[in-house]
């Protein structure tokens, strides 16, 4: 074996032991390399049914990890994302189906051309190899991501924190040894959990055994991994998201849309964090849209002119139009113009999602076009950027970055290409 190359400044590590993780998981990756889709599907299907049959532990688990939670404060937020129960564990079984009913890209060309000396050439995807995943309080990450990386063939390295450690480090098990009886290697599907948080940073200094690095958390979580990693990161990004109601906005569709935004799941990343009207439409709109966001427990912060047609509000800071509340609080202002609310995204926004409420086709245009975020809407929910949503069964994540993948990412995300040359004996002159 390789003498150990990674370091830790704890003397109670053993970076040896977490090395040789790292490396299984780099070994699996050559019969996943090969591995038919038959084959993969094989695994995945014992995986969702393992899951259905262990729901009870899965459940026993989780509850430890939220009595520790609520013992620790964590937030409502973050219990609402570590919460399992059977309706979402049948939910995680479902998304593993929905991975197995999608195409396998492994293989695929993305492009081939043939040179008039017969050389042909094709571009096709291939798996990164090893994927290491850095997360918090989100049990479902553990079985969505090794679903994608085993069905684009990558083996994956979780590294799940303290708060869901019951329900990560059994629902591992569980997918280890569903895989296993499939014929894929156990060391396919790897926790460092065990490691604590300094097995997080030694995750981070992995390169040459871990080939690319996801953060999904808070925004602290992803700009430590982003600042610190040597390994090269798919930054998914923190949600402040934004809903401009256009002067022209149908008033059921600013109410329906809205409150879906900010009350049917609060806690995600998806969800609205800031409401901007129109000051021609603010009278019209804003007493239907806040009313109905207080009568589900919506905290608003207004802006003066919101607070004077809202007085039921408290006032809004700069803080909280840059905060990802990730709870039952909403920002909410009235702007001059559509140019000012594009400025005020433009100056708040994370680039994750942000939709118009309008009835002007210009001003439709005008946002699709000028707001630089990674899914821009018209007249939709902000809640559909989600990768079950877009057709992609689970999500890797939402990435907010301009490089490889934007947006939801799914299977075709977690592969990479490589170029395929066939000659018969050409030399280049």
């Amino acid at each position: 074996m390789t003498p150990t190359v990674l370091q830790s400044a704890s003397a109670t590590l053993d970076v040896a032991a977490f090395e040789r993780k790292l490396r299984a998981a780099k070994a699996a990756t050559v019969p996943l390399t090969t591995a038919t889709a038959a084959q993969k599907n094989a695994a995945l299907r014992r995986i969702s049914d393992a899951i259905l049959a262990d729901a009870g532990r899965i459940i026993e688990a989780n509850a430890e990890d939220l009595e520790r939670g609520r013992a620790n404060g964590l937030s409502a937020g973050l219990l609402d994302r570590l919460a399992l129960d059977e309706r979402r564990i049948m939910a995680l079984a479902h998304a593993v189906d929905d991975v197995i009913a999608l195409p396998d890209p492994v293989g695929t060309t993305t492009r081939g051309s043939r040179l008039p000396n017969g050389v042909s050439i094709q571009q096709v995807r291939v798996p990164f190899g090893v994927v290491g995943v850095i997360y918090e309080a989100r049990p479902n990450v553990t079985v969505d991501i090794a679903a994608l990386a085993l069905k684009s063939g990558n083996a994956v390295v979780l590294r799940g924190g303290r708060a869901a450690e019951s329900s990560n480090r059994l629902l591992v098990d569980v997918i280890r040894g569903a895989i296993a009886e499939a014929g894929i290697p156990a060391d396919a599907v790897q926790t460092v959990d065990e490691f604590g948080r300094e097995g997080g940073t030694l995750l981070m200094q992995a390169r040459g055994l871990v080939d690319v690095l996801i953060p999904r958390g808070s925004a602290q979580l992803i700009r430590t991994v982003v600042e610190s990693s040597t390994v090269p990161v798919i930054e998914t990004g923190a949600g402040v998201v934004h809903i401009v109601l256009d002067e022209s906005a149908n008033e059921h569709w600013a109410v329906d849309i809205v409150r879906n935004a900010k009350v049917q799941r609060p806690s995600v990343c998806n969800a609205v964090e800031t409401v901007l009207v129109h000051k021609a439409a603010a009278q019209r709109l804003l007493p239907s849209v806040l009313t109905a966001l207080r009568a589900d427990g919506v905290t608003v912060h207004a802006d003066a002119r919101a607070h004077e047609i809202f007085p039921d509000s408290i006032p809004v800071t700069d803080e909280d139009w840059a905060t990802e509340h990730m709870s039952l609080d909403v920002s909410v202002g009235v702007v001059d113009s559509l140019d000012e609310a594009i400025e005020h995204i433009r100056r708040y926004s994370t680039q994750h999602t942000e939709s118009i409420i309008t009835d002007d086709l210009g001003n439709a245009e005008r946002f699709l076009a000028e707001v630089d975020s990674a899914v821009v809407m018209v007249n939709a929910s902000t809640r559909f950027t989600d990768g079950g949503e877009f057709g992609f069964g689970a999500e890797v994540g939402i990435s907010t970055q301009k490089l490889h993948a934007r947006g939801p990412m799914g299977l075709p995300e977690l592969t990479t290409t490589k170029w395929i040359v066939r000659g018969s004996g050409q030399i280049r002159e």
